[in-house]
């Protein structure tokens, strides 16, 4: 029987007269990735800044492997074990793609104050590692400003999993992606979900990507899940 890893009580997010999020409550299982859907404006978004700390809930709780994390700074949260990616890819253009996957192994071990002007030799390996999962090791010496946006996708991917997370929110992973791109993002998602334990929540408007890919589906509309 599987466990909750990540769970939220009666969510809720209201600016000023409206409710963006209305009392939502669900739970996210141990390697589980499990799909939330709706319309524009549903409220999808801005259940994933609040799970991440990036909004403060007007009431409600978050519950991350049986402790609460409601009130953290995002920080605090992504040091408990949760990673994110964005709709648009968060990444330094001016960088390699593997010193951008170094970077955040440099944080995660808690060095970035000591790093300069030593970050090129730092976690090199490591680094390979990780982008040998998502199948960008042969891109590793390219710069992120020449990437196909599949790629930086995927680049986003070996940095969100850098601090081995026990949960991975993913905000709209296709977005902007050629259809071939989000079939092999998500296949390779649901691959690393299967290989490490990963419990991933993730966005998504592409049905063929929900339907082939999620274990468990939610529908929130008018931020309220149906």
């Amino acid at each position: 029987m599987m466990s909750n890893v990540l769970e939220t009580r009666a969510l809720t997010k209201k600016f000023g007269a409206i409710v963006a999020v209305d009392e939502v409550s669900f739970s996210l299982q141990q390697g589980e990735l499990l799909a939330l859907i709706g319309p524009n404006g549903a409220g999808k978004s801005t259940c994933c800044n609040m799970l991440m700390a990036q909004l403060k809930p007007t009431y409600g709780d978050v519950i991350l492997g049986g402790e609460k994390i409601t009130g953290m700074r995002p920080r605090e949260v992504w040091r408990k074990g949760v990673g994110r990616t964005f709709q648009i890819t968060a990444t330094y253009s001016s960088m390699t793609v593997i010193e951008n996957v170094q970077l955040a192994l440099i944080s995660h071990n808690h060095e970035i104050m000591r790093f300069l002007p030593y970050a090129h030799k730092m976690y090199r390996a490591e680094a390979l590692q990780l982008l040998e999962l998502v199948n960008m090791a042969d891109q590793a010496d390219r710069h992120c400003a020449v990437l196909a946006y599949g790629d930086l996708k995927r680049m986003e991917l070996a940095i969100a999993l850098a601090h081995n997370p026990k949960v991975l929110l993913m905000d709209e992973p296709t977005a902007g992606m050629a259809p071939r791109e989000r079939v092999d993002l998500m296949r390779l998602t649901a691959d690393i979900v299967a290989d490490k334990g990963v419990s991933v929540l993730f966005t998504e408007h592409d049905m063929d990507v929900v339907f082939a890919h999620s274990h468990r589906i939610m529908v929130l509309n008018r931020g309220q899940l149906i």
